[in-house]
């Protein structure tokens, strides 16, 4: 685009992160939509605010071509942002209703204990075993296991402090024995004073002193790897472990009020979904996720 263009451009777009940051976004919401503003003026080569309704449906349309419908959902509620906060133009706003996602009701690949024990067995880097292992026997998502830090375990109470979970929340998670041994491995490995799971590039001194947690890739990719090698032909990903934590737990009886609380869901509904399983009732949840770690970590591997 043109210089002036460029210009106009370069000032709403900081508007617009201006914008995200004092609505409270988390910093990945930020980033999505921020980045729904750059592919938009980059589709179009110039600056949104000037663009029709016909450029913005021919945009759309080719995005729900190229790209997955959770995508297309991100970069709607992206621009509806822009629009809304930053040109300050609801009442054009209200074309973009046609743009809605097919409603599909797919239940997720769950894994077996089995599975997860093999997993972790077949995982060789002692790092990933116990990132698999944590993630799976407290139920975290994949950025909240990367988050931990040691200031986070608190072995006197047997518990984990989650902090800025989805929705900014903390929470507090019960910690299986057998996880708080895997920690303190690890952690007796690279000695890293914050991070459990420090960037592990370099030499033992250079993770020890890592500024940054491992990367979201690079944990899933070492998963990946791991589940092709076990002959595993299940949809798997890191979230994947946390959905079957919660399955497990229920087929064990925990009640679905406890399992929404662990897992940091806001809606019961949410969790509502793993009751396809089963029907369960019983409180015993640490006693369950105690159960559902015991034995899974092998004794001895590499850093």
């Amino acid at each position: 685009m043109h210089a002036d263009e460029q210009s106009r451009f370069d000032t709403l777009y900081q508007r617009h992160l201006q914008a995200l940051k004092l609505q409270g976004l988390s910093a990945k919401t930020i980033d999505v939509y921020a980045r729904a503003v750059r592919r938009l003026a980059t589709a179009f080569d110039c600056c949104p605010d000037r663009l029709t309704v016909a450029q913005l449906e021919a945009h759309f349309s080719a995005l729900v071509d190229s790209h997955s419908w959770s995508t297309v959902k991100v970069d709607r509620n992206g621009l509806q942002f822009f629009w809304r906060h930053v040109l300050d133009r609801d009442w054009d706003w209200d074309w973009l209703s046609i743009v809605r996602a097919p409603k599909v009701k797919s239940l997720p690949d769950i894994l077996t204990r089995d599975e997860v024990r093999q997993l972790i067995a077949a995982t060789g880097r002692l790092r990933y075993r116990v990132f698999v292992l944590t993630t799976y026997s407290m139920g975290l998502r994949l950025g909240e296991a990367l988050a931990l830090q040691v200031g986070d375990i608190d072995t006197g109470r047997a518990r984990v402090h989650i902090r800025r979970g989805k929705g900014h929340k903390d929470r507090l998670v019960p910690l299986p024995a057998a996880t708080a041994l895997a920690l303190r491995r690890l952690w007796a490995r690279h000695r890293n004073p914050r991070w459990l799971f420090p960037k592990a590039t370099g030499s033992m001194a250079a993770v020890g002193a890592a500024t940054t947690h491992m990367d979201r890739g690079g944990a899933q990719a070492a998963l990946k790897r791991v589940v092709a090698d076990c002959g595993i032909h299940k949809a798997v990903s890191v979230h994947t472990l946390r959905h079957s934590f919660a399955t497990h737990l229920l087929e064990a009886g925990v009640d679905l009020r406890n399992i929404q609380e662990l897992l940091g869901h806001q809606s019961p509904q949410t969790t509502a979904r793993y009751t396809h399983l089963t029907e369960v009732s019983g409180p015993r949840v640490a006693a369950a996720m105690d159960a559902l770690a015991e034995g899974l970590l092998p004794a001895r591997g590499r850093l």
